[in-house]
């Protein structure tokens, strides 16, 4: 398994992703506007400018997307956002990370995997405090954020919604 910023040669594997997380009325957690960019080639260069400092858009935060591939046969089988710092929203509800592993691959130890990796990530980006959240039900999530040693902080209602969300904080 490996992280990967997501280049054109893994096209098929994304658009097979979003396909599945359709089929499956599944969140895109950390997929970085997945949900409406269906061509992955825009999806690509979409998260090329909100990597670069310099041109991420007006309101969002400088952010890495990764994609969670298995080597042997080269399928994605989650996705990961590395955002660099907050914003009011992302420091209240979303936090520094946000992930999503497809239907079909969940309950296989790929998002405690994936989560490790990214969290190596902030620290080389001296990020020593990482904050994720998960939905109050999402208790696969819950498990991920403690298996990495999330420190559970509090719980916070959604605006606009009746979920509430839980905060973690993983100290590096």
């Amino acid at each position: 398994m490996k992280l990967v910023i997501p280049t054109i040669e893994y096209a098929n594997e994304i658009k097979a992703y979003r396909d599945e997380m359709l089929k499956m009325n599944s969140t895109f957690d950390g997929t970085s506007s997945l949900n409406r960019l269906e061509n992955p080639a825009q999806w690509i260069e979409y998260n090329m400018s909100v990597m670069n400092i310099e041109t991420v858009p007006d309101g969002l935060v400088q952010a890495t997307q990764f994609i969670y591939v298995r080597e042997n046969d080269g399928k994605i089988v989650g996705m990961i956002n590395v955002r660099h710092y907050f914003n009011d929203y992302l420091e209240k509800y979303g936090g520094h990370i946000g992930y999503s592993v497809r239907p079909s691959e969940r309950r296989k130890g790929y998002a405690k995997s994936m989560l490790k990796e990214a969290l190596k990530y902030c620290k080389e980006l001296g990020i020593n405090r990482v904050l994720v959240s998960c939905l109050s039900d999402n208790e696969g999530s819950r498990k991920t954020i403690l298996a990495n040693c999330g420190v559970y902080e509090s719980t916070v209602k959604l605006p606009n919604s009746d979920e509430y969300l839980e905060r973690y904080w993983i100290e590096m």
